[in-house]
């Protein structure tokens, strides 16, 4: 791999976890865009999802599959080698959480916090695992986990959340050495993002988020689809490294 900059993804393939949320829907609409062949796995409503891929081209395919299950990523694996015959490039956008203070403690319980961190940070190592052998093989191998600020200073939507988030950025840096030089590893960590990810935020909630936010105002989904796409066609000397993209919240 020459990791010199390229003018489109034409060929290439796309594989995004979470492909129909606000983040993932974005980033297969900028990948499209330039050429790649977009591979949807999501967790319910997959028809619904094939509709909405089919929008960006005539070659995309939604799989139903939860991350979590190891077993449904291999079949994923299997389905996506069977029709392609590759994979250049793996999102994963899929997360889960919910808001709890900091200081409740007790709400946070022993199940909860193992269900965001198998969501959050396991699955995505099993995801990795399962679709390394495609991304070794080929000339753009390209991983981009979606992080979040909470992992880098105190904050979130709940205390395991921060911590599964700064798991995945550290997992990144192992996972670029450990598949280097043929597959690049980077990290994406958004702060305040104007999704439906954490439901009933209130525009007063929001609002704050802005002020305190540098450059006025929160994250949109584009902002991070336009980061995915750069790091796939024009920032490709690069690998293990967290991109906080967050308006400057974290200075």
């Amino acid at each position: 791999m020459s990791f010199k900059n390229i003018d489109n993804l034409n060929g290439q393939v796309a594989v995004i976890t979470g492909s129909m949320g606000g983040m993932g829907k974005a980033i297969a609409k900028r990948l499209a865009s330039r050429g790649a062949n977009i591979v949807g796995i999501v967790r319910r409503d997959v028809d619904n999802a094939q509709n909405e891929l089919n929008m960006l081209g005539k070659n995309n395919l939604a799989i139903n599959a939860s991350i979590d299950n190891t077993s449904a990523l291999i079949s994923a694996f299997d389905t996506v080698k069977q029709k392609y015959g590759r994979c250049d490039i793996l999102v994963n956008t899929a997360g889960f959480s919910k808001t709890i203070n900091h200081q409740d403690l007790d709400k946070l319980t022993d199940e909860l916090f193992d269900d965001i961190m198998k969501i959050n940070l396991r699955s995505i190592f099993a995801t990795i695992r399962t679709f390394s052998p495609l991304l070794m093989e080929s000339e753009n191998g390209l991983i981009i986990n979606i992080s979040s600020a909470a992992g880098i200073r105190s904050g979130g939507s709940n205390i395991a959340y921060a911590a599964a988030k700064a798991g995945t950025d550290s997992m990144t840096r192992n996972l670029a050495k450990a598949l280097a030089p043929k597959v690049r590893v980077i990290s994406i960590a958004p702060s305040a993002v104007d999704t439906n990810f954490l439901p009933n935020r209130s525009p007063e909630f929001l609002s704050k988020q802005a002020k305190a936010t540098p450059l006025g105002r929160i994250g949109e989904v584009d902002d991070i689809a336009g980061v995915v796409e750069a790091c796939a066609t024009n920032m490709r000397f690069m690998t293990g490294n967290c991109l906080v993209i967050d308006g400057g919240r974290t200075i």
